[in-house]
């Protein structure tokens, strides 16, 4: 699935529709969020957190790694991998004791093994002033989504 945004308003409202998307349990989610510096990755995923319940601010997690959300659909753990090196060091985070929420991780990239353990890659990319997302099923659940957005 691709789609033109041509705002920051339609990324967050895209974040809306793909949280109406997923299942009231968010447990064992993984989404993959990939795009250039600025391409809308934490908006996206500030749309995401927001919907799913989380009043007040969306800090981007550059510095802390990991940022986690208790929400009523379940915890979403916020992830951004641009400052590590290798993909070992996701056993640092936690990374398997994060299963028992949803997973948006920002800079996928810099661990490819993850792609084998997502349900959605998504990227975003510039398309004159505003953005193209592409949704892909990497799981059978992950397929079924992004064959109905």
């Amino acid at each position: 699935m691709k789609r033109f945004l041509p705002d920051e308003a339609a990324t967050t409202a895209f974040g809306r529709e793909l949280l109406g998307a997923l299942p009231e349990d968010l447990a064992g989610w993984t989404l993959l969020l990939a795009g250039e510096l600025g391409a809308g990755k934490s908006t996206l995923a500030r749309a995401l957190i927001k919907a799913a319940g989380h009043r007040g601010a969306v800090p981007s997690p550059t510095y802390t790694l990991v940022e986690p959300y208790i929400l009523p659909r379940g915890n979403i753990y916020h992830i951004d991998l641009y400052r590590i090196s290798e993909e070992d060091e996701l056993r640092y985070l936690g990374w398997n004791e994060l299963d028992d929420g949803c997973r948006i991780v920002e800079w996928p990239e810099r661990a490819p093994g993850l792609t084998g353990q997502a349900d959605l890659a998504i990227t975003l990319s510039y398309d004159g002033a505003g953005r193209t997302i592409e949704v892909m099923g990497l799981s059978d659940r992950g397929k079924l989504i992004a064959a109905n957005k």
